[in-house]
């Protein structure tokens, strides 16, 4: 176990609250200064991700003078504004000259974006199926029914199975009420769980 773990730090009975405030806020990178710093501030251009952790007064003097563009010219700056605008992905001009379409290294990217489309185009795409669940499939099993069976499939077999079983269809006999429960039971759970 690492005793110099903020986690344990933090489930002792007094914890240590300096090292806590520390570790939530490091100091300041600003030469001389010992404050937390909570402030991230960006390094620059062509360093992107990574930061100063900056106190409140040295942040706002930072922000005051950061300059993303700074040692660029006039022109870097007018070519990067104008990247920006499709987010700094390469573009290529519009027209049927198959010269045109492809990239500066003769590979053209729409070519494979068009056979990944007829790849997924082809490919037969099968409904997610729901889980069964115990109840439903011992329901369906008292119907006599694949775990597969939907809808009107339910419907005909509850009927069918509703004119077999009932005591007027067998003369009065009482025999099938219990059966005829069972396939009632059943067919209302696969209702309520929306199978029909």
């Amino acid at each position: 176990m690492k005793l110099d773990s903020k986690i344990f730090d933090s489930i002792r009975v007094k914890p240590n609250r300096e090292r806590i405030e520390e570790d939530l806020h490091p100091t300041c990178d600003h030469p001389g200064c010992d404050r937390p710093a909570p402030h991230r501030a960006p390094k620059g251009r062509n360093r992107e991700g990574q930061y100063f952790q900056f106190c409140v007064d040295h942040v706002r003097e930072y922000n005051k003078s950061y300059n993303y563009f700074a040692g660029m010219g006039d022109d870097d700056v007018r070519a990067y504004q104008k990247d920006s605008l499709t987010g700094h992905r390469p573009t290529w001009k519009m027209g049927v000259n198959r010269d045109a379409a492809e990239g500066p290294d003769g590979y053209d990217p729409r070519e494979q974006m068009r056979q990944n489309a007829h790849q997924r185009a082809s490919s037969a795409r099968r409904p997610r199926q729901r889980k069964v669940l115990a109840l439903e499939k011992r329901s369906l099993d008292v119907l006599n029914l694949p775990e597969t069976a939907r809808g009107d499939e339910i419907k005909a077999r509850y009927k069918e199975l509703v004119k077999l079983n009932h005591p007027d269809a067998n003369g009065g006999d009482r025999s099938f009420e219990d059966r005829l429960r069972e396939i009632i039971q059943a067919y209302n759970v696969l209702k309520k769980a929306g199978f029909c």
